[in-house]
């Protein structure tokens, strides 16, 4: 009984720590550890950011859920011995532990498959200059993306200047920086 009581409160002792110490010392704070600073991130084969299943949430889940499993299991006459209560609270561990590496997996796909393909789409899109960019220097560009305005700094791609208002074409993007050409008035033949 004792057992299970140390890794109930064991794992819930580390859910409020993490909580806890993931609101006041999470996010980014210059150093740069490849997951955004959280344990549990990590990259699957697929290179798509992940969770492990040895992760210290997924690994808290299993104790946690151990605990109380087996503290249920022993107040029950027919599983009260360890011999009965220790092998089926370590499948409810190893249940509770496999659905949080799934959820949590199935939330990092999500939201990061998303950003990519968002960014993936800004290549050739048009946008407005709305700080100068000066020569070789860098500006400020305006562009709208799925019914929301977005802004970015923006440099050209040719180190020329571009007043402010003048319409520009994304060629590409390196990291938080844009590349952008001027998009020359076309002239309309029929008019002329």
């Amino acid at each position: 009984m004792i057992v299970y009581i140390a890794c109930l409160a064991l794992g819930l002792l580390f859910t409020v720590f993490s909580a806890i110490a993931g609101h006041f010392f999470g996010g980014d704070h210059g150093g740069d550890v490849g997951t955004g600073g959280h344990a549990e991130a990590g990259y699957d084969s697929s290179g798509v950011p992940g969770i492990s299943f040895f992760s210290p949430t997924v690994l808290s889940c299993f104790v946690t859920a151990f605990g109380a499993c087996g503290i249920i299991l022993t107040r029950i006459e027919a599983t009260s011995s360890v011999w009965v209560s220790a092998p089926i609270s370590a499948i409810a561990g190893v249940a509770m532990a496999g659905l949080a590496f799934l959820l949590f997996n199935a939330m990092f796909s999500k939201t990061q498959g998303s950003s990519e393909s968002r960014v993936a789409s800004l290549l050739g899109q048009t946008a407005s200059v709305i700080t100068p960019i000066p020569a070789e220097g860098v500006g400020e560009i305006a562009y709208v993306q799925g019914g929301s305005r977005y802004t970015a700094p923006a440099r050209t791609e040719s180190g020329k200047a571009v007043p402010a208002g003048k319409p520009v074409r994304i060629i590409r993007i390196i990291g938080t920086q844009y590349y952008v050409e001027s998009i020359e008035p076309t002239v309309n033949r029929d008019s002329v």
